[in-house]
């Protein structure tokens, strides 16, 4: 489980693939501290399990289904990614449960940049729309953010300095994919209703 608070933005090293996935290294020096064979690691959102830490640098292996769900498969040498490492039951749990089991894409349809942060728009598929509430919760590649509108084809969200600077948020242009996880909650609650 993760939290939505991203440790750190890092980079990808290398990505090959292999067997209709994909192994993908990437730096990331807060997140390799202490991660060993078998840690979790959220990349962009996507919960990932380290095979290997070499200095700064953990490799991942990526199935077919993580890549045919997320943005991961558009990654390349260089690309920028969001960070951060499964929770410990000690820690505050400060943004949202975020599982890294990412639920679809978005296109990031529209940024309206004000003087402190950014209210930016998102598409938002149909499968996804009924868990997606203004004032919920969301987690854009990976990052835990409060929805602040919504109808059935779209979403925004506002961008405080904080994520601008510390997350690839800061950097990302109309057009661009990212993931989304939506509110793990909601999911489960629509199937008790379903069942009812």
């Amino acid at each position: 489980m993760f939290t939505g608070i991203i440790e750190e933005k890092g980079e990808v090293v290398a990505i090959e693939q292999a067997g209709g996935g994909a192994v993908l290294s990437v730096r990331g020096p807060v997140v390799t501290s202490d991660a060993k064979h078998g840690d979790s690691i959220a990349v962009n959102g996507v919960c990932l399990t380290v095979v290997e830490v070499k200095d700064d640098v953990f490799t991942v292996d990526v199935m077919r289904e993580s890549l045919d769900r997320s943005s991961l498969g558009g990654l390349v040498q260089g690309s920028p990614v969001n960070l951060e490492r499964a929770v410990r039951a000690d820690q505050r749990l400060g943004g949202h449960i975020v599982q890294g089991h990412v639920d679809g894409t978005a296109v990031l349809l529209s940024r309206d940049p004000g003087e402190r942060w950014d209210d930016v728009r998102f598409s938002l598929p149909g499968a996804l729309s009924p868990y997606v509430a203004e004032k919920g919760s969301i987690a854009i590649d990976g990052i835990s953010l409060t929805v602040t509108t919504v109808d059935d084809e779209s979403f925004g969200v506002s961008l405080i300095p904080t994520t601008l600077q510390l997350t690839t948020m800061g950097d990302r242009r109309i057009g661009d994919v990212v993931n989304i996880e939506v509110d793990v909650i909601a999911k489960y609650v629509e199937r008790l209703v379903v069942r009812q």
